[in-house]
């Protein structure tokens, strides 16, 4: 039977070694991916707007074609 607390050491170890290979963005690497973060907001935002405006019309027409036979 393998003992529990040497897996947990080994899985710490290889954390730490995985740790310090990371590199942290700079503040202007960081600033470029906020502006296109935003940017991508605002543009799905927008077309989500433009898709529920769309279906809610053709639904208002349905509706008002449904109204309008009987």
């Amino acid at each position: 039977m393998t003992n529990p607390f040497s897996k947990i050491r080994k899985f710490l170890l290889e954390t730490q070694v995985e740790l310090k290979r990371l590199s942290l963005p700079t503040k202007r690497e960081l600033r470029s991916s906020v502006i296109v973060v935003f940017v991508a907001i605002v543009l799905l935002g927008f077309f989500v707007s433009l898709v529920d405006f769309a279906v809610y019309n053709v639904v208002d027409l349905l509706t008002w074609l449904v109204k309008g036979a009987k």
